[in-house]
């Protein structure tokens, strides 16, 4: 008998213990509402992005000859040119070795004046021709006068000669004043002859001259031609050897230096870029990436809000200036750059930062907020009061209907230890809060954001940070 005693009493203890634990595993666990009152303030919706803070405006600067770096200049600090050196418009940030450039400036230099001499010994043949001409033109008008004055004569002769020739007819002259005026006839003829070859030579002279005077304007006009040509390679090279001093063309500060002193830069296809200039640091542009879901919320003139990892704990302000046409789009995800200008009188923003940004959409001074939290708070039917709906769809079929409808929502208070439904219509929201259009949902009025069972559990909707809100939340009125 006594070997069954044991057996017994271990069975009436497992029996026990699976009964106890039954009954504790069974029983419905107490819940406890977590909640959080309706308030009134402020609400801002905002649109987040991410971007590079740049300097406003920033210039290259570049070098247009090639050589070798052999100095730096001197910044408006007093000190060699580097990286953060203020400048002024004309400060000499480098040099380049000139010794190429400055022999090639002085051998055009020394063509100017080789070209300068041939062009003022062609003038000084031009001068010669042209009295050349002169001298031709008179001696033109003495052979004429010649033969005008043979001419003269000649006739004379001629009459002289017919009447001889009638007198000896008669026997009223001698023969030798016959022979006299026959000579004299014959040698006028002549006289006419040599003069007339005369005039015509010294046409031919004229002529001659004239032709020589072209010739020597033409030689005037390649010497001059020469002499543009040699000054035009010596301004050329002039302008090369300028190149060799490196210099800001604006006031700004020196955001990077890209070449030491020893370092040869090419400029035979592509400008070498050398120094790049910041020109007002006092005033910043941030290069938003916007999603295409966003942009359309985002406008010129909008208020802009953003944040650096520098400085965590403030918050800069600044305004869009542009949106950028020329969308990238990468993956499938299309992203436009937007500008967004802000001033930085210290200059804490450096350029380069990474900038989150908050771009204003809408604001509301004085709503009815509720929290995200409460929207997406969906009770289990067993604590749904009676004068509610389970399951968090108030209304039944028609309120399945208006939950469909844009920024409509409902949110849960506590009724006896279990929760009745308040419909609500829904404005604006920033994520965590929404504004409540309408809706019987006074301020101070406390809405259910979750649960705590008895063991411990709490309600998946309160727990889970990453539930998507519902009911529209971010649409506006």
């Amino acid at each position: 008998m006594r070997k069954y005693i044991l057996p017994i009493v271990f069975l009436l203890i497992l029996g026990g213990g699976a009964g106890y634990w039954y009954l504790t595993t069974t029983a419905a666990p107490k819940v406890t509402f977590r909640t959080e009152p309706v308030s009134r303030g402020e609400l801002v919706a905002t649109v987040s992005a991410s971007g590079t803070l740049e300097p406003e405006e920033v210039i290259d600067v570049g070098a247009q000859v090639a050589g070798q770096i052999i100095e730096f200049g001197v910044g408006a600090d007093g000190k060699p040119i580097d990286y953060g050196s203020p400048v002024e418009a004309g400060t000499v940030l480098a040099r380049i070795d000139d010794a190429l450039y400055r022999a090639k400036a002085e051998q055009s230099k020394a063509a100017v004046r080789s070209a300068e001499q041939q062009l003022a010994q062609s003038k000084a043949k031009l001068e010669q021709a042209d009295a050349g001409v002169e001298q031709a033109k008179a001696n033109t008008l003495r052979a004429d006068a010649d033969l005008k004055q043979t001419r003269a004569k000649a006739d004379q002769t001629d009459k002289d000669w017919a009447r001889a020739q009638a007198l000896k007819l008669t026997g009223s002259i001698s023969q030798t004043e016959y022979d006299a005026a026959k000579s004299a006839y014959d040698a006028n003829r002549a006289a006419v002859g040599v003069s007339e070859a005369a005039l015509a030579q010294a046409r031919a002279a004229e002529l001659n001259a004239r032709a020589a005077v072209t010739d020597a304007q033409a030689a005037v006009g390649t010497a001059e031609a020469a002499v543009a040509t040699a000054q035009a390679i010596h301004q050329q090279d002039e302008v090369n050897l300028g190149y060799c001093t490196i210099r800001s063309t604006v006031k700004g500060k020196i955001i990077d230096r890209r070449v030491t002193i020893g370092q040869t830069v090419q400029s035979s296809f592509n400008t070498p870029s050398l120094f790049l200039i910041a020109k007002d640091l006092s005033r910043m542009t941030v290069w938003a990436s916007v999603n295409e879901a966003d942009v359309g919320q985002v406008r010129v003139g909008q208020p802009v809000r953003f944040t650096v990892d520098a400085y965590p704990g403030q918050k800069f302000d600044g305004t869009v200036s542009r949106i950028r046409l020329n969308a990238t789009n990468t993956q499938n995800v299309v992203v436009y750059t937007v500008e967004v200008t802000t001033r930085n009188p210290d200059e804490k923003l450096l350029p380069y930062m990474t900038a989150n940004l908050q771009f204003e959409v809408d604001r509301r001074s004085d709503a009815l907020l509720v929290p995200n939290a409460a929207l997406r708070y969906k009770p289990p039917p067993q604590l749904v009061a009676s004068s509610g709906t389970g399951g968090g769809k108030p209304g039944g079929k028609g309120a399945a209907a208006d939950k469909d409808r844009q920024g409509q929502g409902v949110v849960w208070v506590e009724e006896d230890g279990k929760v009745r439904a308040v419909p609500v219509q829904l404005g604006l929201t920033d994520g965590t809060m929404t504004e409540v259009v309408a809706g019987d949902l006074p301020p101070g009025t406390a809405v259910v954001v979750g649960e705590v069972r008895s063991n411990g559990a709490a309600s998946a909707d309160a727990t889970n940070p990453f539930a998507p809100p519902r009911f529209g939340a971010g649409k506006k009125k």
